[in-house]
């Protein structure tokens, strides 16, 4: 039998302050902010009624796999929008419904962050959010941030929220940030 992973201190630090502004779903309670300790040599239990993240119903059927099929997320493709509506996201002329600064965060507590942002941002019915990543090192390398967002926007729990990704215009932080168009929010029951 394998053993359940306690979560630790500045686990639970890091979602509390990525769900802060998150309401909880009906019929559904918050834990306590500040649960007590767990003695000393026992682990912290670890919460197993989580519930899932938010989910798009599928668009076109379910392929043979049984997954709905999305196209791959990748940084600059406007192909599954509209044109007017591509244009204005490629050209920064959105207006932008919200933005997150991941800017010398490490990767763990950037990573949290940009979930919690990007579940909110769908969640709240927001269109256009900016994620500041920053440019890179001072010596002229990629930055780890600007490589692993694009890459966690694709991961299968945010992808099902995010449209399109595109660099920034200079104005709002160039090759240093991103443009993300969320996917609208459609209710199940019409």
């Amino acid at each position: 039998m394998s053993r359940r992973r306690s979560v630790s201190t500045e686990e639970r630090r890091l979602w509390r302050i990525a769900m802060r502004d998150a309401e909880p779903m009906p019929g559904r309670t918050v834990e306590d902010p500040d649960p007590p300790a767990a003695p000393a040599g026992e682990p912290e239990p670890v919460a197993t009624t989580a519930s899932p993240p938010p989910t798009l119903p599928p668009r076109g059927g379910v392929p043979k796999g049984g997954r709905p099929s999305q196209p791959p997320l990748k940084v600059g493709n406007l192909d599954n929008i509209d044109r007017r509506t591509a244009d204005r996201f490629a050209r920064g002329e959105m207006e932008i419904d919200g933005r997150i600064d991941l800017h010398g965060m490490s990767q763990d507590q950037a990573h949290g962050a940009l979930s919690g942002f990007v579940r909110r941002a769908w969640h709240e019915g927001r269109r256009c959010v900016l994620v500041i990543t920053g440019k890179g090192t001072y010596t002229g390398g990629v930055g780890v941030l600007r490589q692993s967002v694009p890459r966690w926007l694709a991961d299968a729990s945010l992808r099902p929220m995010v449209l399109a990704v595109r660099p920034a215009q200079p104005r709002h932080g160039g090759e240093g940030a991103l443009y993300v168009l969320v996917k609208r929010r459609r209710d199940h029951h019409r």
